[in-house]
């Protein structure tokens, strides 16, 4: 679903257009996966959250699944 490798993404910077692109995609992607793939992919996003360094790559990755539509936000 991601395209690149996680040190190509932390070690180059995106034009922001094609930045949004890709969070377009992802949004788009996100919205046809079945209620298991929803889960176990909020699951992962929370895994790679709990270990992530890098304070703004973390908060993206907490805000990921309720931003994304993954959960309600009463969740």
């Amino acid at each position: 679903m991601f395209c690149g490798s996680s040190r190509a993404a932390r070690t180059s910077r995106w034009d922001p257009d094609d930045a949004v692109r890709v969070l377009e995609g992802v949004a788009h992607r996100v919205t046809s996966l079945s209620d298991a793939q929803r889960r176990e992919l909020v699951e992962l996003v929370g895994e790679m959250a709990a270990v992530e360094t890098d304070p703004a790559r973390r908060a993206f990755l907490e805000q990921f699944p309720e931003g994304f539509g993954l959960i309600d936000d009463a969740s």
